[in-house]
């Protein structure tokens, strides 16, 4: 696999964390910097997958992406 490939992979994990904790940290927090905070975070881990899903959709054209690590 192309090391490029493989930071796409990790990037678009990365941001399924970030929508996690910001759901997460929604649902317990206690005021609204912190909802200001989590909002934020949810907003940037769905702008940073877009980015990421063309990139890997770019490779996939290529023929760069391995689709068999995506299993």
């Amino acid at each position: 696999m192309k090391p490029c490939n493989e930071h796409i992979r990790k990037t678009i994990k990365l941001t399924s964390e970030m929508i996690e904790i910001s759901e997460k940290g929604d649902a317990d927090r206690e005021d609204s910097g912190c909802g200001i905070l989590y909002s934020v975070l949810r907003d940037s881990a769905y702008k940073i997958r877009k980015l990421a899903e063309e990139e890997k959709r770019a490779h996939i054209k290529k023929g760069w992406w391995d689709k068999q690590k995506d299993v």
